[in-house]
């Protein structure tokens, strides 16, 4: 008879977002994963198969907590202006770095690295990464600037702000200064104003 799982799996799903985010998908060890999530080999086996599923659990886990904020964010009707939402978008980011936290953002890194070469994490980065596309393409819709253009181009506009969210996450966890990043930031603010 199979004995009953001991640990909470939402809650190691979290470690081990934890540590994917910090070394990235190639750079997460085996050791790095069940010390991080406190599991021993059996045990993160039978729950989660392989280090892949894993993964795939930590970027549906990561979507549904940081990019859900974020399109909460971009979406909140309570600040009016969608600009000064998108711009909050960025800044936030930018603070979250100069508070110390550079792992960027665990989409970007693995759309930087496995989903390269793997199809089902590419997917789930794609999805991750639509859903703050569709939030920003709703905060346009908000921007008395960006309101009335043709849904072509402003999804065009969402593509290239996601592009540029993209670039300054990867330049926080590739330690980039922070007043190139600053600039980063500056940049979105001159192309919204």
């Amino acid at each position: 008879m199979a004995r009953p799982r001991t640990f909470d799996t939402d809650e190691a799903v979290e470690k081990a977002m934890q540590v994917f985010w910090t070394h990235g998908y190639e750079g997460a060890s085996l050791p790095d994963l069940l010390e991080g999530m406190g599991l021993t080999r059996g045990s993160l086996y039978k729950a989660f198969t392989d280090k892949k599923t894993l993964f795939l659990k930590v970027l549906d886990h990561y979507e549904g907590k940081a990019v859900r904020a974020g399109v909460d964010l971009l979406t909140d009707p309570g600040i009016p202006n969608g600009a000064e939402r998108i711009m909050a978008m960025f800044t936030n980011s930018y603070r979250a770095v100069t508070e110390g936290d550079q792992r960027g953002c665990l989409l970007c890194t693995a759309a930087a690295g496995p989903s390269t070469y793997d199809d089902e994490i590419a997917e789930a980065v794609s999805r991750g990464l639509g859903a703050m596309r569709d939030g920003i393409d709703v905060a346009l819709q908000a921007s008395p600037k960006h309101a009335d253009l043709k849904p072509s181009a402003r999804r065009a506009l969402a593509d290239m702000l996601v592009a540029q969210y993209m670039g300054l996450r990867t330049m926080a966890r590739a330690r980039i200064d922070t007043e190139t990043l600053r600039n980063a930031v500056r940049s979105v603010g001159v192309m919204l104003a």
